[in-house]
């Protein structure tokens, strides 16, 4: 580690995710946030913080496991459903929806104005979303969520440009990226793995039948993730991120992880 690094890691370290009061989450699709953030979503929301979750497309594609004969049309009323369910079963009510085209069918500014609206209404001082910069990462909707995220959480301070969005200003601290390799804040989730599980699985039936190969891969995935992370933090169980506050977003690429 670079002289610079470390120095920046000291004088400067990105903010702990638990210190904040709002909070938003985005998922690219139903399922998303709880397979990357579920647990502590859930510790966030039963430790009486807001929280709200922005879907932001419809999940239309994700047939592969759907019931025989469901159409694109009738999937979105279904996942809408599901994503509904599965927040509460969080202890999350407040979900929204913007509705764009999954599989990238939609102009990027379309998200842009979306995420910046919800973000002016509801004044989240931490955005949570995938990390774009993971390299294995090939779904559009995934890097274009999180590179939209990043900017507006980075410009959301700024009424003027916040504007060109057709949205209002808010206090955003920090940008903290789930699904990510690099990691440098964790939230410690004992206990909630179950509650995590459960949301998703029997909730997104549409995507994990029960039985089916992928609810077991995904399963042990977060039981291992879960693991993993709970060792770096003397925890049975954690979640990680890679968090940005307004001092790691420009101009610093030490704080890149």
């Amino acid at each position: 580690m670079s002289v610079t690094k470390l120095a920046l890691r000291f004088a400067a370290p990105p903010p702990q995710v638990e210190s904040f009061e709002r909070y938003l989450f985005l998922g690219p699709h139903p399922d998303d946030i709880e397979i990357g953030a579920g647990a502590t979503a859930a510790k966030l929301a039963a430790a009486g913080k807001k929280v709200s979750f922005l879907i932001c497309m419809d999940g239309r594609y994700g047939l592969e496991n759907a019931p025989a004969g469901t159409t694109p049309e009738e999937l979105i009323g279904i996942r809408r459903a599901e994503a509904i369910a599965s927040a509460r079963a969080l202890g999350v009510e407040d979900v929204r929806f913007l509705g764009l085209c999954d599989g990238g069918f939609y102009e990027p500014d379309e998200l842009l104005e979306g995420i910046a609206r919800a973000v002016g209404e509801l004044k989240p001082q931490l955005i949570f979303a995938p990390d774009p910069d993971v390299t294995s990462e090939c779904h559009v909707d995934h890097r274009r969520v999180g590179e939209s995220a990043k900017r507006i959480g980075f410009f959301a301070p700024f009424a003027r440009i916040m504007e060109r969005w057709g949205a209002e200003a808010a206090p955003v601290e920090a940008v903290a990226l789930y699904m990510t390799a690099k990691p440098n804040r964790f939230v410690k989730t004992p206990g909630l793995l179950k509650k995590q599980l459960g949301a998703i699985f029997e909730n997104h039936r549409s995507q994990f039948p029960p039985g089916c190969a992928d609810a077991k891969s995904i399963a042990l995935y977060l039981r291992l993730r879960s693991a993993d992370f709970g060792l770096r933090t003397l925890s049975p169980a954690a979640e990680g991120f890679r968090v940005l506050g307004r001092t790691q977003m420009h101009c610093l690429p030490e704080a890149g992880g």
